[in-house]
């Protein structure tokens, strides 16, 4: 099986030497998205909120573009600046999933890229 490169032009351009997702069989390894608008590559302005909606936006359209959805998500790995945002996570996520939901881990950490207080990544199956 070869791999195949997935690139949206909705989500953030790469930041460094990776694919927005890429393809091997029926399975989609989506890179970490943090809040970044895909227009002006700056974080979006607002609270944590605002920064996992452009999160959950942003793998949408590279799920898309891989030909799902974000129902097609099978595992979700969350990353946090602050564990104290996570039930905004999940108020959010409850928003944009519905049940089965993807298996998941949250995962506290000391800092992320361009000073993000979110980044996600994501398995999805076609």
């Amino acid at each position: 099986m070869s791999k195949h490169v997935i690139h949206s032009e909705y989500a953030p351009a790469a930041i460094g030497p990776y694919s927005q997702a890429v393809r091997h069989g029926d399975l989609v390894f989506l890179s970490g998205q943090i809040p970044l608008n895909p227009n002006t590559m700056e974080i979006v302005e607002g609270d944590i909120e605002a920064q996992v909606r452009r999160v959950f936006d942003n793998l949408l359209a590279v799920c898309e573009a891989a030909g799902g959805n974000l129902a097609s998500i099978i595992k979700l790995n969350v990353f946090l600046t602050d564990m104290a945002d996570f039930p905004v996570v999940n108020s959010v996520m409850d928003e944009y999933f519905n049940a089965p939901y993807p298996a998941r881990a949250a995962i506290g950490v000391a800092a992320l890229p361009r000073g993000a207080g979110v980044e996600m990544e994501a398995v999805m199956g076609l």
